[in-house]
């Protein structure tokens, strides 16, 4: 008598992807409909990780041209919108003998997703850094030099100098690195698309934090950006001090 349905399950389950070609052989000639539909979910799941892994090469296009130079860094900023809050960027070196899969432009990837990818790529880049400025210095200064701002002070609180840094369309002035401006670089390139993500998830968390201490504007579902309930609260209620006044004119 052969194996049991969920004994052969359980050897699908422990297998690497270098075992699983001698289970399909295995297990072949088997009709059973549960091994056979086991059989055929496992051949899709490595058809969808061999496209994630193409993927994943094409965006490391940029990475590859420029890694000849050296450390090279991606860069990317989260917040330059909201009425509230602070600009975050991050700024990623990402490992050239471990790929990282799944990376891409933070929109693009689920609150879920951008979490579990915000602890591999900071446990796995070579380097990381989280520039932040708050929303007074937007005021001051305004949102693109406060942007530029954030960038500089997260490549500063890189722990490697990177020799190159791909940039999401801009040109960070003040900066003594050669740079690479590419547009819409965040779907382009996987360092972009991993700053995009440590960005992301460090200006959602802040904006938590913010909404603990400051109810009533929806700040841990709107992040700051002019949501119903926020521009209704700020009318009633007032700017916050994590509002931008420079930003808030046309309600309050």
């Amino acid at each position: 008598m052969g194996k049991k349905i969920s004994e052969i399950k359980t050897e699908f389950e422990r297998a690497d992807r270098q075992s699983l070609p001698f289970l399909y052989e295995k297990y072949k000639e088997d009709d059973r409909a549960g091994v056979v539909s086991l059989i055929a979910k496992y051949r899709k799941q490595e058809e969808r990780l061999l496209d994630e892994i193409r993927r994943t090469e094409l965006l490391s296009v940029y990475e590859r041209e420029y890694g000849r130079f050296g450390y090279v860094c991606g860069i990317d900023e989260v917040g330059r919108g909201p009425l509230a809050g602070p600009v975050v960027a991050g700024a990623v070196i990402l490992p050239k003998d471990e790929t990282i899969l799944y990376l891409n432009d933070s929109k693009k990837l689920s609150a879920k997703k951008r979490e579990e990818l915000y602890d591999v790529i900071m446990e796995k880049a070579v380097a990381a850094g989280i520039g932040i400025v708050s929303p007074a210095r937007i005021d001051e200064i305004n949102i693109l030099q406060a942007t530029y701002e954030a960038m500089r002070t997260a490549v500063a609180n890189l722990k490697v100098k990177p020799d190159v840094l791909l940039n999401d369309a801009v040109t960070i002035p003040g900066v003594d690195i050669r740079q690479v401006p590419i547009i819409k670089g965040d779907a382009k390139s996987i360092s972009i698309g991993a700053a995009s993500i440590i960005a992301k998830v460090t200006r959602d968390r802040l904006m938590v934090e913010y909404d603990k201490v400051l109810p009533g504007y929806g700040f841990a579902s709107n992040k700051g950006y002019a949501s119903a309930e926020h521009i209704e609260a700020l009318k009633n209620s007032g700017p916050t001090p994590i509002h931008r006044q420079s930003f808030i004119g046309n309600f309050v």
